[in-house]
């Protein structure tokens, strides 16, 4: 599975910013699909997940009624809609597949395959 993560860039605080994650290679059939960010001189940490299949999402706290992750049957593509957009939310984020457990969706470990990050930058 081959991951393509776009639609970075700078806003300031309160905007919004909408991720996606497309693949090519192999449907996303049968994966989680998750987003994670890393911020300079941070570890990388979970931000959303969505089963493909079933569609069950998770988040992590901080950005709950901001972020809202979703599918694209047709398009193979995972979005990542962040409203209200806040400058710690700057960061590299990834998107990534992997089959995790429900109560391990956010170790970033179990996910193995990866793409290449894309930049969100928010200024206050």
């Amino acid at each position: 599975v081959q991951l393509q993560a776009s639609g970075g860039g700078l806003q300031q605080a309160g905007a919004y910013l909408r991720l996606s994650c497309a693949a090519s290679g192999r449907a996303f059939s049968g994966y989680t699909v998750g987003w994670f960010r890393q911020a300079p001189g941070k570890e990388r940490g979970f931000v959303a997940a969505i089963r493909w299949n079933g569609g069950n999402t998770f988040y992590r706290d901080s950005v709950k009624g901001r972020f809202t992750i979703s599918r694209d049957y047709a398009k193979n593509t995972v979005y990542l809609q962040m409203n209200s957009l806040q400058p710690e939310d700057t960061a590299v984020y990834f998107c990534a597949v992997g089959r995790p457990i429900t109560s391990s969706v956010g170790d970033s470990s179990l996910y193995y395959y990866w793409g290449q990050g894309t930049q969100v930058t928010v200024s206050s």
